[in-house]
């Protein structure tokens, strides 16, 4: 059974959707929570269920190669096959793309290509689609490469833009169908069900 990492920076609600999916229909191991900071939500979420921590701040390295290479370290102890970044603040430089190639899978809350890239994140993300107009917007899951959000789709899921919507009504619902597709893709990924062909992926069922 394949191995996971699960990134987060906040709260962990995306992070409790895979644990509670995983708890319906066990489809991996949730190896250990890399949380950004001390004293986050997303900690508590994986204490409650016995996860290992690991906490890699910031504050604490002097640079970021320094950090992700001590990471990668602790992740290949771990034994860790596939990185699930669920609510991940921090940059991640190439050198870490590069070494898990193929195996970091991210979630964000637009339809990319829209809304996205540096500086797109939480309510940052559904006050510009409001403030765009857009009538449609929702969340996507897709590798992580160099670029930011710029690796290939896995899935999406659409959410309507209402009349009178705030950026905290969006996001409430588009998280909604964030805890549907997150441990959705991660199932299907720890199953070997994710095939992809440079930008092409196909879900099997």
């Amino acid at each position: 059974m394949k191995r996971i990492a699960v990134f987060a920076s906040g709260g962990g609600t995306d992070f409790q959707s895979i644990i509670d999916e995983n708890l319906r229909e066990k489809f991996c191991e949730i190896s250990c929570l890399i949380a950004s900071k001390d004293g986050i939500g997303a900690i508590e979420r994986a204490r409650n269920y016995g996860i290992s921590v690991g906490v890699f701040s910031k504050k604490d390295y002097p640079d970021l190669e320094k950090l992700y290479s001590e990471l990668t370290y602790f992740l290949n102890m771990n034994g860790v096959d596939y990185v699930v970044l669920a609510g991940w603040l921090k940059i991640i430089p190439e050198s870490f793309v590069k070494t898990f190639s193929d195996r970091i899978i991210n979630i964000h809350p637009s339809l990319i290509p829209a809304f996205c890239g540096a500086g797109y994140y939480g309510l940052k993300v559904h006050s510009a689609v409001l403030e765009y107009g857009a009538k449609v917007s929702g969340c996507t899951v897709h590798f992580v490469n160099e670029i930011p959000d710029g690796g290939a789709i896995i899935a999406q899921a659409a959410v309507e833009v209402k009349e009178g919507d705030t950026a905290e009504t969006l996001q409430s619902r588009v998280l909604e169908q964030e805890h549907k597709l997150l441990p959705y893709c991660v199932k299907k990924l720890c199953q070997g069900k994710i095939k992809k062909t440079d930008r092409k992926v196909v879900i099997e069922e």
